[in-house]
């Protein structure tokens, strides 16, 4: 079964410099197999018969190996279709559309509590273990942060852009 690891906060601005072969290298000695990366922001499409406790064990070994604390978040391939097909913002274009994965499913009464109105002129809808953005004057302006989100649900999050997302689905099928 193909599967996605999304890592936050690799090769970010200077900061969590990691290679990708260090990356690839990571999951292989995990058991994972057909391990391919996109880009150096921290995307691992990989084959394995179940990614249960994967991206615990992966957290650890960077940490171990790296010495980096990097938050690691796994979809399946199925998963990220499911996420693109529910974007409530297709009518938008590629470029506005961003997409959140979150590590659990937050509370829907912490969900409720978000402000819809925080970053005028942006969108957000929370669905399941994602949360769609539509952020027409580009995301380095949006005040819908990573953080933010972190802080209102109470789960860590990690972002791509509609690209992004669409490239890792063709690996990920491929």
């Amino acid at each position: 079964m193909s599967h996605v690891a999304l890592l936050r906060g690799i090769n970010v601005g200077g900061k969590n410099k990691l290679p990708m072969a260090a990356l690839r290298a990571c999951f292989e000695a995990l058991g994972c197999e057909d391990v391919r990366t996109y880009i150096q922001s921290g995307n691992v499409v990989f084959r394995a018969p179940s990614a249960l406790g994967l991206a615990d064990a992966v957290t650890a070994r960077l940490r171990e190996r790296h010495g980096l604390e990097v938050p690691v978040i796994l979809r399946s391939a199925d998963a990220l279709v499911q996420a693109r097909d529910a974007c409530p913002f297709r009518s938008e274009a590629p470029r506005s559309r961003h997409v959140m994965f979150l590590s659990a499913r937050p509370p829907a009464a912490k969900v409720e509590a978000l402000d819809p109105d925080r970053s005028p002129g942006d969108r957000f809808a929370v669905l399941g273990r994602e949360i769609h953005l539509c952020c027409p004057n580009g995301v380095g302006r949006t005040k819908l942060t990573n953080a933010w989100f972190d802080r209102q649900l109470g789960v860590v999050s990690t972002s791509r852009n509609w690209r992004t997302l669409e490239t890792l689905i063709e690996m990920a099928l491929g």
